[in-house]
């Protein structure tokens, strides 16, 4: 067994050959490597398979034996500073390889296909690998330091990720957001890991947990301080897991193919803030206000993500918010230290929200050959629409996703979520029932992109129409100039306003009148050459197939924390996770009370199914549009009745529609404020630095010519200056007495 463990180093470098390989390829045979390019994602998901074979087995020893490894190996050592690296393998390393190697498995096979024609193929694989290693190397590093650098490195790789397309200026700009956003988180985590040393005079986990928790208990140390140093490590996790306030980075994350969106909001960058406060849960749990404050900021994010998705048009935006939303759930489950609830619905979510984000990317390519090969169009929700019939697979995986993430019985999110909110009672009802409250409206805005995207007919209705032309539709913004051969048809050109921008913060607000539909008009397109149609058309074989295998998950993998489906006395998370439940002096065993959670169970579930029928009678009938505004318009015609439910549907609308207004705040605080500052900085420096600079210059200048003329070497000059001095005084001491 220990012979296993000490071979465990191969999980965070099995990717890497991959990466090495593309870069020496590229730099001494490119023409080669770009003839090959194809040949890139069997190595990329072989090696991948490899260390998620060896997660698994070490994760089953672990089930089995219920223990802890550690190796070490000294890196530096000088006097009585000693530093170490190495890897630990307990059960959060072990759940979160198996997280990350199985999700990235399925990503990088669809990715073999969904990047098939662009020109970064290599590059996207390059990064892919790298981004894997690097988290691999975050789950498994035992100490502080190594946390940072494999940190710094998922973050990195995030930034390469998201700008992919960096010849976009939105994608450019969302990869700089990401980037800087997460430097605020990242400078706080530096901070604190240099107070718990400077506290502990340690950076191993085992070392500093035992260090800190002895001097806090004893009061060895201020307890203040200790509450702020570990407050810095909690913000590095706030701003990689994008919780509120350091959210704004992760909708425009979405500019990245959607490879990686499925990738980042699955298991890797937001997975990785959820991982950092698990890691670090023993030290926050000796301080109550950190706790709270982690319990705080989840439930914030709970409903601040679920109320900036309900009105979003863009498929893979709402699936951020959803991704913000439900890693709240998780944070606010380490807040009230429910630890197994937490980990149980990073798993659970993990796969579900892999399956739509995966889903979506099918959704994007039917669309393209209608809309053209333009994101603010084949990732518009409102062009969409009677889907169902053109790629029924699709929509069938897309389905059983939603309902897990609405938390549907017995599908995976459901066993998690409902963990969430029964331990939530029983530390905070009002957190308890914000939570609860937050299921309806994630089940309204889930099903209200199903039913956009899935159901109703086909209709692209072009408002400003100018007539039908002959051509092809071409382009390259995305695919590049390998992108897809061109489709002669007729059709009709769009001339939809739908220019939102992606800048650095968002200073734009987007507000409507009255009558909602009248901006969100349903779609419709006709060919008059039938022959010449292009309708939507299924994906490939190889992006189903992760589909169907995240199904697979989706379906059973709630089945790990069910008490009495392996074992009558335990389920598996539990067993799995007895040695780090030890470590927090919980309980290991998971009793689960049949009854109070069926109950509990039903009021949650019928919130969920509440939500799914208002978005059914809103978004469910033939138009897929905005219409059906009108079936609560009927209810009120006129009146002061009609205007305050008017007013409310606008507040609602713009309120989720421009984000919450937060992008706004932060461009008109930090953005315009640093700028002001930086003018008037500019300012003093010119004109009072400079000026008192440039002053003494001009001063000795004017100086020195008059001395100039003083010092002339003429004797009858100095007499001449002695004596005129000599009768200043003079007179100055005669009229001196004389007044006296």
């Amino acid at each position: 067994m220990e012979h296993t463990f000490q071979y465990a180093w191969v999980i965070p470098f099995a990717p890497l050959p991959v990466t090495m390989s593309i870069g020496l390829g590229l730099l001494l045979v490119p023409t080669a490597t770009k003839n090959l390019r194809r040949m890139w994602a069997f190595p990329s998901v072989l090696l991948l398979s490899i260390a998620m074979v060896f997660s698994a087995n070490l994760s089953i020893q672990q089930i089995n034996g219920s223990f802890i490894y550690q190796y070490l190996w000294s890196w530096t050592i000088n006097n009585d500073f000693s530093l170490e690296f190495g890897y630990l393998i307990d059960p959060l390393t072990s759940i979160m390889s198996i997280l990350i190697t199985t999700v990235g498995i399925v990503v990088l096979i669809y990715s073999d296909n969904y990047m098939s024609h662009d020109q970064g193929y290599l590059r996207f694989f390059a990064y892919m690998s790298f981004s894997n290693t690097s988290m691999l190397g975050l789950v498994t590093s035992s100490n502080l330091i190594q946390i940072h650098i494999f940190w710094e490195l998922v973050g990195m790789c995030s930034y390469l990720l998201i700008g992919f397309w960096s010849t976009r200026t939105v994608a450019a700009n969302a990869c700089q957001k990401a980037f800087v956003t997460n430097r605020v988180g990242d400078f706080g985590l530096l901070l604190g890991i240099l107070g718990l040393y400077w506290i502990t005079g340690s950076f191993e986990f085992r070392d500093l947990f035992e260090i800190f928790k002895n001097l806090i208990h004893s009061n060895g140390i201020h307890f203040l301080f200790a509450t702020l140093c570990a407050s810095l490590l909690f913000v590095g996790a706030v701003a990689k897991s994008a919780q509120f306030p350091l959210h704004v980075w992760l909708p425009d994350a979405m500019e990245g193919p959607t490879p990686i969106s499925a990738l980042i909001h699955a298991a890797t960058m937001v997975a990785a803030g959820i991982f950092l406060v698990a890691r670090l849960l023993p030290i926050f749990t000796v301080i109550p206000y950190i706790m709270n404050l982690i319990a705080l900021i989840g439930v914030i994010t709970v409903l601040l993500g679920a109320t900036l998705a309900l009105a979003q048009r863009d498929i893979k935006r709402s699936l951020a918010y959803s991704t913000m939303s439900q890693l709240g759930y998780t944070m606010l489950a380490l807040g009230i230290g429910s630890y197994r609830a937490a980990l149980f619905h990073l798993i659970t979510h993990a796969y579900s929200k892999a399956l739509l984000f995966l889903g979506s990317g099918s959704i994007i390519h039917s669309m393209e050959p209608i809309v053209g090969y333009s994101p603010d169009k084949s990732q518009n929700m409102v062009l969409m629409g009677g889907l169902t019939k053109y790629v029924p697979i699709t929509k069938t995986t897309f389905l059983l996703g939603t309902l897990s993430l609405c938390g549907i019985p017995p599908l995976a999110c459901f066993w998690s979520k409902d963990e969430i909110l029964n331990d939530s009672w029983l530390y905070s009802p009002i957190f308890a029932i914000i939570a609860c409250s937050t299921t309806g409206l994630t089940a309204f805005y889930m099903f209200r992109m199903y039913l956009l995207t899935f159901e109703g007919h086909l209709h692209v209705h072009f408002p400003n129409y100018s007539g039908i032309t002959n051509g092809s539709f071409y382009s390259i913004s995305i695919w590049g100039k390998e992108g897809p051969k061109p489709v002669k048809r007729n059709f009709i050109l769009s001339t939809m306003n739908n220019n939102e921008k992606v800048s650095f913060f968002s200073k734009k607000t987007y507000p409507i009148d009255g009558n909602v539909r009248n901006l969100m008009r349903s779609f419709s397109t006709h060919f008059d050459n039938k022959e010449t149609s292009v309708y939507p058309q299924e994906s490939d074989n190889t992006m189903l197939f992760p589909l169907l295998v995240l199904v697979l998950f989706t379906l059973f993998v709630g089945s790990i924390g069910i008490p009495g489906v392996m074992d009558m006395d335990f389920d598996i998370l539990s067993k799995w996770l007895t040695p780090s439940i030890n470590l927090l002096h919980q309980n290991s065993h998971y009793s689960l009370d049949w009854y109070e959670f069926v109950i509990n169970a039903i009021y949650s579930v019928s919130i969920s199914y509440f939500g799914i029928l208002i978005a059914s009678l809103l978004y469910g009938s033939v138009y897929s549009s905005f219409h059906n505004f009108d079936l609560i318009n009927s209810f009120v015609k006129t009146g002061p009745k009609r205007i305050l439910l008017d007013r409310i549907k606008n507040v609602i609308y713009n309120w989720s529609y421009n984000r919450g207004y937060i992008d706004v705040f932060y461009a008109t605080a930090f953005t315009r404020g640093i700028r002001g500052l930086a003018q008037l900085t500019h300012f003093f420096d010119r004109r009072v630095i400079d000026g008192i600079t440039n002053g003494v210059g001009v001063a000795s200048f004017f100086v020195g010519e008059g001395v100039k003329y003083v010092g002339g070497g003429r004797i009858s000059s100095y007499l001449f200056l002695y004596l005129s001095y000599v009768s200043i005084f003079l007179l100055i001491y005669y009229f001196k007495n004389l007044w006296s």
